[in-house]
């Protein structure tokens, strides 16, 4: 790869153009000025490809002057439009291109100028036609497979335009080369790593291509943020052109800015109203926001439109499922598979609907897929946690085991978990959230006292605790919003070090990330006092969540160790549980949970509500009551009905929080006590306490 490049700059196949093709006075310059002698001309020429990637006015400048000193010239013709298209005078850029196409079939870079211009101004099959030419006359370009695939989206041929992206060749977004210099530049973001793009790869970023094709590859590596920013740019530029709006709306998806992810697919649907690829981003993110009766009708339309669309129908089955209509929701699911007889993920969403219990016959298919039938190694991962719930059901608990060790495994390798980071990170917490910290600022923060915060372990009884509450009639459940996690990462930016250097932090600022999170989360009101964000992972921010809103609730969840522990492992996550794919990390995360918790204790004592998850499975009512109290709420009847609300619940928990509270799954992990052993050694004497416990 080192040298190779991909891009337009110098690979615009100038030469063999002719130096002299007259096509006319271009860009309204007049004809019949001093000429240019032949090495000025050069020179320009040279300084405007020089000058294209990172000053493309300038390189307009060099172009206007050689034309204008009557050097007309295939080569000066196409700067011009490769310049104007850079300097969003895209309409210009077409006009110029256009003659230069229709004369010269086999030029790639050419065809892939005026596809480029042709896809920013919306006119996607002329787009395409132009951008498959340019594939045809060199097969190597990425940068023109790339754009290709986005028009075919655009134009409804999802397949055809999965099968362009995918294309196998240098700079093409599984380009480990590419790959690692994208993730310096997302990294660093500065000229020396943009630079190294262009140089080595012909990166342009003043490049629509380039930029969409530099944003899938931060898309694919979690560079969220990074990819707002690169396309706010090229939305500037050509504000019309719509992959760059659905990336955008992509990234702001992942980034859980849900309005704001919203605005930008809806740009989108205004140039593509039907697009099924656009309707389902519109219901993802509807989703995201908690209204599950228009994700709904969003997905209804998509499967209405490409019924043969199986990963339409999985995404329909968890709409309809998290608003507790599961047998629409099974019938979803099951439609998926047999759209696509190896679709591992649609066989985990049946498996973790917990309710549900494959035959035997659908246990000997699924066993029988041959590894090709889910190529995809995180599909394939989904089939083993598929079999495992299975194969548990069947109390085949030793194939049960073989299978949730091999779906983790495959997980862990795409998802690695750094225990040694999370472990220093909780150290740090507790030398820095000391009881001379929270003396110091004993008056900080925002004094608002709606939020009610549910963490600890996922699988430990959260998403109960949550329904429980949210059945009150003062109560809104937003599930688990990512909103602490954000604040407590923009503290980090303006302060290196946190959670080391929280005591830098000045007080006033306490109260201002009390309010950022109340304003944040407004969108998840329905106008109740209180709000629950039951996102377990919050509680590594707890004593942050202290000094910014000192009066709100923190309520940790427990479950015996060894019971919640298992459940993780038999769950297939979608992302960002990584330490739960193996037993030893996850012995060791909950260990550092309980360390850090206990800390808080000591130095904030009774500032954290504890609830034995066990307990509340043994004496509800008591339990609930005492949960109403600590939150300042009148006790209501319906929070022991909580099964009967019908409030979308999103997590995997969504089945059991409608039934009646039962004793089904506290002993489930007892089965294959016998393969636990990296876990009882992680925990230590916490998995003593559990053996006391029985």
């Amino acid at each position: 790869m080192a040298g190779l490049r991909l891009g337009i700059g110098s690979q615009l196949a100038f030469d063999g153009f002719g130096a002299a093709v007259r096509l006319g006075s271009p860009n309204g310059i007049a004809a019949g000025t001093k000429r240019l002698d032949n090495s000025t001309m050069q020179s320009a020429l040279a300084d405007a490809k020089r000058l294209l990637g990172h000053d493309p006015l300038a390189a307009l400048a060099r172009v206007d002057g050689v034309l204008a000193g009557g050097r007309d010239s295939v080569e000066a013709r196409v700067l011009l439009g490769a310049a104007l298209r850079r300097v969003g005078k895209i309409r210009e850029a077409r006009d110029v291109l256009a003659p230069l196409a229709a004369a010269m079939p086999q030029a790639w870079g050419i065809h892939y100028e005026f596809g480029m211009a042709l896809a920013a101004l919306g006119a996607g099959e002329a787009a395409a036609d132009a951008l498959d030419q340019a594939t045809r006359a060199n097969p190597q370009s990425s940068l023109a497979w790339h754009a290709l695939g986005d028009q075919l989206l655009l134009l409804g041929r999802p397949i055809d335009a999965n099968a362009a992206q995918a294309r196998m060749v240098p700079g093409c977004v599984a380009d480990r080369a590419l790959d690692e210099a994208a993730a310096a530049f997302f990294e660093r973001r500065d000229t020396a790593a943009r630079g190294a793009l262009q140089r080595r790869f012909g990166i342009d970023l003043n490049d629509l291509g380039a930029v969409r094709l530099l944003s899938d590859i931060g898309l694919r590596q979690g560079n969220f943020a990074a990819v707002v920013d690169l396309l706010d740019q090229a939305r500037r530029v050509a504000p019309d052109f719509v992959p760059a709006q659905f990336a955008h709306a992509i990234a702001l998806h992942r980034l859980e800015r849900g309005q704001e992810a919203l605005a930008a697919i809806h740009l989108a649907l205004k140039a593509l109203p039907g697009l099924a690829a656009f309707l389902m981003l519109e219901a993802a993110i509807h989703m995201q926001l908690g209204d599950a009766a228009a994700a709904i009708r969003a997905y209804q339309a998509v499967v209405v439109a490409t019924p043969d669309d199986a990963d339409a129908w999985h995404a329909f089955g968890h709409a309809l499922r998290a608003v507790g209509r599961q047998d629409e929701a099974v019938a979803a699911y099951r439609r998926a598979v047999t759209l696509r007889p190896g679709y591992g993920e649609a066989y985990w969403s049946l498996a973790n609907l917990k309710t549900v219990r494959f035959d035997s016959t659908e246990v000997a298919h699924m066993l029988a897929l041959p590894a090709e039938a889910s190529s995809d190694p995180a599909d394939r991962a989904y089939l083993d946690f598929a079999l495992g719930k299975a194969l548990e059901d069947e109390a085949r608990y030793a194939e049960s085991f073989v299978h949730y060790a091999r779906g983790n495994a495959a997980r862990a390798a795409l998802e690695p978990h750094d225990a040694a980071a999370l472990h220093r990170f909780v150290t740090d917490s507790i030398a820095a959230f000391d009881a001379d910290l929270f003396r110091r600022n004993a008056t900080a923060g925002c004094a608002e006292a709606g939020p009610i915060f549910v963490l600890g372990m996922p699988r430990s009884g959260s998403t109960l605790v949550e329904q429980i509450l949210a059945s009150h009639s003062a109560v809104d459940g937003a599930s688990e919003l990512p909103d602490i996690t954000t604040l407590a990462r923009e503290l980090a930016q303006r302060h290196p070090g946190y959670p080391s250097s929280i005591a830098h932090v000045p007080e006033a600022a306490f109260a201002a990330l009390g309010t950022a999170y109340l304003e944040r989360t407004a969108v998840h009101r329905a106008g109740k006092p209180w709000l629950v964000d039951k996102f377990p992972g919050n509680f590594l921010h707890t004593g942050l969540i202290h000094l910014m809103l000192p009066n709100a609730r923190i309520i940790d969840i427990r479950r015996d160790p060894m019971a919640c522990c298992f459940s993780l492992f038999k769950q297939a996550f979608a992302r960002g549980q990584a330490y739960s794919y193996d037993l030893g990390d996850l012995g060791r995360y909950y260990a550092d949970y309980v360390a850090l918790m206990a800390h808080f204790d000591a130095v904030l004592p009774g500032r954290v509500y504890r609830i034995d998850y066990e307990a509340l499975i043994d004496d509800p009512e008591t339990e609930i009551r005492r949960l109403l109290a600590y939150c300042g709420l009148p006790f209501e009847p319906q929070c022991l009905r909580f099964f009967e609300s019908e409030r979308t619940v999103r997590t995997p928990s969504s089945e059991q929080v409608r039934q009646p509270i039962n004793r089904d799954g506290l002993d489930q992990w007892r089965h294959f006590e016998a393969w636990l052993g990296p876990l009882v050694d992680a925990l230590g004497p916490l998995a003593k306490a559990t053996a006391n416990r029985h």
